[in-house]
């Protein structure tokens, strides 16, 4: 699964946290709340533990968490069905995958009032592919869709992490090391505990010579 967690840092939902809730391979992707991880439970399943988990270690509210949980297939097929030519001259145009949450693609288009010759937007499925022309991005109007209630329901992600993303999914770009389990973290700090007490010992042996 690739999870997203809105605008929340990787920081606030950190591995260790993920790991304790039984997923495993778990790894974090830049500071964007982007996270890797296997589990055996359905996609809306492993949302549902994570919000539980952040509401309950954070003491937020329930109703400002938002986790959007994808499947590998899910995020291809967003890439696989992008417009033609989408993200494909980064120096000209930012490009942005704007994946939607509780709502259609149909619902958030509303929300956006692209400017002619600046701005382009498609629909996908249960994806906004949004586009605008770099040298003019100042005149763009694809911002004002932060105002709209809608908003709530939308976290944005550039094409490039969107791909790479989904390039780690797949083992074609070097992944980092997934984070230690639970039991291992444990195991660790026994040894390191145990390394402690021995450095101490022998600093006392040696101080009586």
């Amino acid at each position: 699964y690739e999870i997203t967690y809105g605008d929340w840092s990787s920081d606030v939902c950190s591995s260790d946290l993920l790991l304790d809730e039984g997923f495993t391979d778990v790894v974090t992707y830049i500071q964007s709340g982007n996270v890797l991880l296997s589990s055996a439970q359905r996609a809306r399943a492993v949302g549902a533990v994570i919000e539980a988990m952040l509401t309950r270690r954070f003491r937020l509210d329930s109703d400002l968490i938002r986790v959007l949980v994808l499947t590998r297939a899910q995020l291809e097929a967003v890439v696989e069905q992008r417009p033609p030519g989408f993200g494909d001259a980064p120096d000209t145009y930012h490009s942005d995958a704007i994946f939607l949450m509780g709502v259609t693609a149909a619902e958030a288009l509303r929300a956006f009032n692209p400017r002619e010759g600046v701005d382009a937007v498609w629909p996908g499925t249960g994806v906004i592919y949004s586009q605008r022309l770099s040298a003019q991005r100042t005149r763009s109007r694809l911002n004002a869709v932060m105002s709209s209630p809608l908003y709530q329901s939308m976290t944005i992600r550039n094409w490039n992490t969107t791909t790479r993303l989904l390039a780690m999914l797949r083992g074609e770009d070097e992944r980092p090391t997934p984070a230690a389990s639970a039991a291992e973290r444990r195991e660790r700090a026994a040894h390191a505990d145990d390394a402690s007490d021995r450095d101490r010992k022998s600093t006392r042996l040696n101080s009586s010579h």
